[in-house]
């Protein structure tokens, strides 16, 4: 079977044939359609991710497909279901062996593409929201990086929770962007201010949750524009800079800084992880999220997905396909 490999950490990814991997006691084997490309896919193939696989590894946080074979303990799934599988690595390849717990069925209106893109931003974003900061109907969201792919994903989480959901990006198209997807008001962080704009836009209050995947001056201006008693959300560090927190910020506003760690959920609270993807499920299902997968590459093309991403010239997400159908 086909399979991307990093040989190298910095290096060129290739597209080697590899042999078929073993199935072990409670793994699901399943013929990967598709495979989404994520910032910590970038991390994880440049050693910088907070695991590093022995090398050399096949990347991948999460892909969709169809179940080839199951361990005869598994119970979730069955060969012929139509899953989406979020494992951390594996999944861009012909075949991915991954645990039961990193396999769910996928809802049949969703396509091969739109799953392969879903897992890690929509569950990033839903458990960050409902289950770290607790959003409440009517509380404004501010959403840093608000047309890539967990903040496009935070932005209609938000508005189907009932926030009015105010989304920061880089350019009058992506701040479009993130309109058509429910935000209410959007920044150019590049020619305006986002801590201004956002007291303005609340009359002075602030924002009660700050949903920040990118660190650096984008996390200061966030919480410098944060309501009292907010929920600052630490997402990710997409900028390169990690934070340091002015603790009395947090004093004299009663400000909650709070760690979003999606991955961990898989094994430390298994239950949190499934029923915060039965609500994103049920949201699907009634319209209220919209995937937006900006374009779509062959698995050879991986290093130009990755580039592309790099660069933040994409927006949503981007999906490798392997040769097999898309649905």
């Amino acid at each position: 079977m086909r399979a991307l490999l990093c040989k190298e950490l910095g290096a060129p990814l290739v597209v080697e044939n590899v042999p078929e991997p073993g199935l072990g006691a409670g793994e699901v084997r399943v013929a990967m359609h598709a495979c989404g490309v994520n910032f910590a896919d970038l991390l994880i193939v440049a050693g910088k991710y907070q695991e590093r696989p022995e090398l050399p590894f096949t990347p991948g946080m999460e892909g969709a497909g169809v179940v080839l074979e199951v361990a005869p303990e598994v119970s979730r799934v069955a060969p012929g279901d139509r899953v989406m599988t979020f494992a951390g690595i594996g999944a861009c390849a012909e075949e991915s062996v991954v645990p039961e717990d990193g396999v769910l069925a996928i809802p049949e209106a969703m396509d091969f593409v739109t799953a392969a893109g879903f897992a890690v931003v929509y569950g990033t974003a839903h458990l960050a929201l409902n289950h770290r900061a607790g959003l409440k109907p009517g509380e404004v969201l501010l959403v840093h990086a608000a047309a890539g792919g967990v903040g496009l994903a935070a932005v209609e989480v938000g508005k189907a929770m009932g926030a009015r959901v105010i989304g920061a990006a880089g350019s009058p198209e992506k701040c479009t962007l993130a309109k058509q997807h429910g935000a209410d008001e959007t920044i150019d962080y590049r020619a305006e201010s986002i801590r201004d704009r956002v007291k303005e836009l609340t009359d002075g209050r602030g924002a009660d949750v700050v949903f920040d995947p990118v660190g650096g001056d984008a996390f200061d201006a966030g919480l410098r524009c944060t309501a009292w008693e907010g929920r600052i959300l630490v997402v990710g560090f997409a900028s390169g800079q990690i934070p340091k927190i002015p603790a009395n910020l947090c004093l004299i506003k009663n400000i909650s800084a709070i760690g979003v760690y999606w991955g961990a959920y898989r094994k430390r609270d298994p239950a949190v992880h499934r029923a915060s993807f039965e609500e994103l499920f049920r949201m699907f299902e009634a319209g209220k999220l919209q995937p937006h997968i900006s374009a779509t590459f062959e698995l050879s093309d991986a290093n130009e997905a990755y580039a592309r991403l790099g660069s933040r010239k994409s927006t949503g997400k981007l999906v490798l396909t392997t040769a097999r159908e898309a649905r």
